[in-house]
């Protein structure tokens, strides 16, 4: 069976939520969307949970008192968005080692190794000096490791492989081809040698698929995209068989099949832009091809179509709330074994008996940790499990299915087992027009019920992505320093349904905004937890929008706003869209609105036209080689507002892309915007300091409206 891996960190090229990251590592779990112009799945950290080992050691000996341990205050933020001290943990394909991610002796975040069996050091297999790594796979022969990097942020990913064996670091390109973008990677159990890679070659508006040699490098071209294909299937025999198109004209999608390679490709279903369709694998014999779907129901469901007609030949899972989310598909009887779905919290279904009984051991190995089984090797006898809390590091242990015993790993950020963190609690927030919004609550620890705080409402990007509930490094930099912090599944986002997201379509600055108006406003008078003069708007990319759309539609409603890598003037972002998000442009013009031929529209949604109605504080964060959200979408709306009487801080990071990569810039960065929140609401704040190696240019307005002054590389006190 072939294994699939996206290679962005997007779900979606189209998705405007910003980097993962922009925060430390978190376990990227949920599947991708294709249908969804999608944002970030490692955004919200789902695998970067609780106190797990801990407090499933107290629980097992009894004890109940590690809270009282526990420092309260200020956590310091090298804690909470430094790198992770280990994460990511994947054991090889024949279970004989583990590989992470740690740092390095550079401070960034490197590929390490080490024998299961605990005879052999852990030995660093990569050298990456600059931006370190953030995704990597196992290669199928278990003697390398397979990860990605872009340059600066302009995300043209490149594949490398590492050697595992080798006594030295060897580290080669296996996509050296300037200005080319890696966009989906296939790798076989029974192809161990080889790669099947999605590259922008001859035509960077799409992506042809290449096969490589992963020992020699050699590369051939293995199937030529014809224009408007999105994403390929293979077969059990390692062979494109499947493809999703789209038609650019319309937006509409199409599954399309052949019954052998190089055979004539045939149209077996089709369905528009209100539908979401996921096409994942091929049955054994290839007759049959699982897909979530949407057609005919609002959530998606798992069914199994004829691959010769798309018919239906039955429906494996549905739930009435929430889609179809991780599948599992074993990879010798290409059979679904497990899947996971969420609303409001993860649930786990099971078809394969044994698995749901080595399950209910994992679950009760730490009861109080949501478990996560983030590998497993080929003969799926060993299981990597990820035990998921809201309030600390995440726990890894390794499974031994044969003899049902665990082996502790390693805690991802063990140093916030030190500290007393916040609760998270999933909160059902009713919109004016009665739509049910699934959304987080985190509170300063300790809080008293009945008494009001500042409130940060933070805003996921995507828009079409969601937020889940777990440790959430922003949350608790928010409820530590004294802010209750908010997350909101507004309306466009997904995992809800079709319904929930076709309601956000062409209401950007609209209802979706009325959405996050209304959570404010629940906190304020239904919660009554906000206080009311308090409250601050902080989002990145379509969140950033959210912010300069908050400031400028309800300027009454918020105290300051952070803006990270948003858009301000939406026509322009379409007209500068990469290459390669041309054959998808339409789905934009669905969700968003034609902001093209519709200036009217382009001016009522877009807050860069609006920017007169400001009069809080803003502070703008911003890579200068973004791809998505480019540099100007930033400086216009910081020219316009410079003239006002409005201060502003804008951060502009020259070697940063759609979020921030580099350890010391995302340092330097939540060190200023914790000092902006202290400055307006009050709140607590560490000393800053220049983060040593960031590369932060920082101008600040004092908001005296035409005279105002910029300060340059201004150093901001505590």
């Amino acid at each position: 069976m072939s294994s699939f891996w996206r290679l962005t960190t997007s779900l979606f090229p189209l998705g405007l939520a910003y980097r993962a990251s922009l925060l430390p590592f978190a376990e990227a779990v949920r599947p991708p969307n294709p249908n969804h112009p999608s944002g970030f799945a490692t955004l919200s950290s789902s695998l970067a949970g609780g106190s797990c080992r801990s407090r499933g050691l107290l629980t097992m000996a009894g004890g109940s008192t590690a809270a009282a341990q526990k420092k309260n205050g200020l956590v310091p933020r090298r804690i909470l968005f430094g790198n992770p001290v280990k994460t990511q943990p994947r054991i090889s394909p024949d279970g004989k080692r583990l590989a992470y991610l740690a740092e390095s002796a550079e401070g960034l975040l490197n590929v390490f190794v080490r024998d299961i069996s605990g005879d052999d050091k852990d030995r660093q297999v990569t050298a990456d000096t600059v931006r370190g790594i953030r995704q990597f796979r196992w290669a199928e022969n278990s003697e390398e490791v397979l990860y990605i990097q872009d340059k600066g942020g302009d995300e043209n990913f490149h594949v490398r492989a590492a050697s595992v064996t080798s006594k030295e670091v060897q580290d080669r390109d296996l996509t050296p081809f300037e200005g080319v973008k890696a966009e989906g990677l296939f790798t076989d159990k029974h192809h161990r040698e080889e790669i099947l890679i999605g590259l922008n070659i001859e035509d960077r508006t799409v992506f042809d698929m290449y096969r490589v040699h992963i020992g020699t490098g050699d590369i051939k071209l293995d199937t030529k995209n014809p224009g408007d294909v999105l994403q390929w299937l293979t077969d059990d025999n390692f062979k494109i068989r499947g493809c999703l198109a789209t038609d650019p004209s319309t937006g509409d999608q199409f599954l399309r099949v052949r019954e052998k390679e190089g055979g004539e490709w045939k149209t077996i279903l089709t369905w528009s832009l209100d539908d979401s369709v996921r096409p994942m694998e091929f049955t054994k014999d290839g007759s049959g091809l699982y897909t979530t779907s949407s057609l005919g129901r609002d959530t998606e469901a798992l069914i199994e179509l004829d691959a010769s007609t798309g018919e239906t030949r039955r429906e494996i899972f549905s739930n009435d709330k929430a889609d179809v989310g991780a599948v599992n598909v074993d990879e010798d009887t290409r059979e679904v074994t497990r899947l996971s779905y969420v609303y409001d919290r993860r649930k786990m279904h099971f078809f394969d008996k044994e698995e749901e009984s080595d399950y209910k051991l994992v679950e009760a190995h730490l009861p109080d940790a949501e478990a996560s089984v983030v590998s497993e090797d080929h003969s799926k006898t060993k299981w990597v499990v990820a035990y998921t809390c809201d309030d600390g590091p995440v726990a890894y242990h390794l499974f031994d299915r044969t003899i049902k015993t665990f082996t502790y790993l390693f805690e991802n950020q063990p140093e916030l087992n030190d500290w007393q963190l916040a609760k998270m609690e999933p909160v059902i927030i009713k919109t004016r027009d009665g739509l049910d919004m699934v959304s987080y609550l985190t509170l300063p620890p300790g809080h008293e019920v009945g008494g009001r705080v500042p409130l940060v409402l933070l805003v996921h990007g995507g828009p079409w992505a969601r937020d889940y509930w777990g440790y959430q490094p922003q949350a608790q930099w928010f409820a530590t320093r004294g802010y209750a912090c908010l997350q909101v599944n507004y309306r466009g986002s997904t995992g809800f349904g079709k319904n929930f997201v076709n309601a956000g379509d062409e209401k950007w600055g609209a209802q979706m905004q009325d959405d996050l108006t209304d959570a404010v406003k629940w906190a304020i008078d239904d919660r009554k937890v906000a206080d009311p003069d308090r409250v601050a708007i902080f989002g990145g990319s379509y969140g950033g929008y959210a912010v300069l759309a908050g400031l400028t539609f309800t300027p009454d409603l918020y105290r300051c706003g952070v803006d990270i890598v948003g858009v301000s003037e939406v026509k322009k972002l379409i007209e500068s869209i990469p290459p390669y998000w041309k054959p998808m442009k339409m789905m934009f013009t669905k969700r968003v609105g034609d902001v093209e031929n519709n200036e009217e529209f382009n001016k009522k949604i877009s807050p860069y036209y609006h920017v007169d109605k400001i009069k809080v504080p803003l502070m703008i964060g911003q890579g200068a080689n973004d791809p998505r959200v480019p540099l100007k979408q930033s400086d216009i709306i910081v020219d316009v507002l410079k003239g006002h009487n409005v201060p502003v801080e804008y951060v502009v990071f020259p070697d940063e892309g759609h979020g921030f990569a580099r350890p010391q810039n995302r340092l330097d960065f939540y060190a200023l915007a914790e000092q902006f929140l202290a400055r307006y609401l009050d709140g607590k704040a560490e000393p800053y300091e220049k983060v040593e190696g960031s590369t932060a240019k920082v101008t600040i307005f004092e908001g005296n409206g035409a005279n105002a002054k910029a300060k340059e590389s201004v150093e901001v006190k505590a």
